[in-house]
């Protein structure tokens, strides 16, 4: 059961667009790239607002893309329902800027742009469980053997207490906007470290393998091929 405020609570997706294409080998920033005849960001941007009806957009992309973020808006026909502020140095900074856009009590999505395969049923986990627990982060289990690197060796980690973190990192505003009040560590390598840094503990919840982050030209194969199967 739902808390009843959370019913009629605020919804914004800080979509964080900030990448440059340097692994994807790209003079176009992977974010922008065709899927399905569709920019990546489009179809990101497509499934929050399918989401929730009243979900609005905070897209953050760096200043030199702003126009090419206004086509894709322009394309969902999306203006009122969407903010474009400009990145920053660093995913931190980027976030931050984006998060100076709420001035009301909210449920905040922070997301990568180039999850495009982000489903509305793990939006709506995440939303769900950030009402009870004040946050929800999304992970799965490692497949894969783990390894540990201490200098020159390495040692074998337990896989089973191992989660990769995925985003949507879904949060209260009255969580998220305060932990963001603080200056830049190196430390913060996601939204989840900042407000666990803030003294706060986190909530994971399950997220999804086809969740993927497109970020080598194979991940375009591999999105295709999800889609597909969808």
């Amino acid at each position: 059961m739902l808390p009843v405020a959370g019913l009629n609570m605020k919804k914004y997706a800080v979509i964080v667009a900030g990448g440059n294409g340097q692994r994807m080998g790209t003079e176009v920033p992977k974010q922008f790239l065709l899927l399905k005849n569709k920019p990546v960001l489009w179809h990101t941007i497509h499934t929050f607002l399918e989401s929730y009806p009243d979900m609005q957009i905070i897209l953050v992309v760096p200043e030199e893309h702003q126009q090419a973020g206004e086509k894709i808006i322009a394309d969902l026909q999306a203006d009122a329902r969407t903010t474009i502020v400009h990145g920053g140095p660093t995913r931190f900074h980027s976030v931050q800027n984006g998060l100076k856009k709420i001035q009301e009590p909210a449920v905040v999505f922070v997301h990568d742009g180039v999850r495009c395969l982000v489903s509305k049923a793990l939006i709506h986990r995440c939303y769900e469980a950030a009402l009870v627990h004040g946050s929800a982060i999304p992970a799965v289990a490692a497949t894969d053997s783990i390894r540990i690197a201490e200098g020159t060796s390495s040692k074998v980690a337990n896989r089973n207490q191992v989660r990769i973190v995925q985003t949507p990192q879904t949060f209260l505003s009255e969580v998220l906007l305060p932990a963001f009040n603080t200056s830049y560590n190196e430390a913060f390598t996601d939204e989840a470290t900042v407000v666990e840094a803030s003294g706060k503990t986190v909530h994971l919840v399950e997220g999804e393998h086809s969740n993927i982050k497109i970020t080598r030209p194979v991940d375009l194969l591999i999105a295709e091929s999800i889609m597909v199967d969808r």
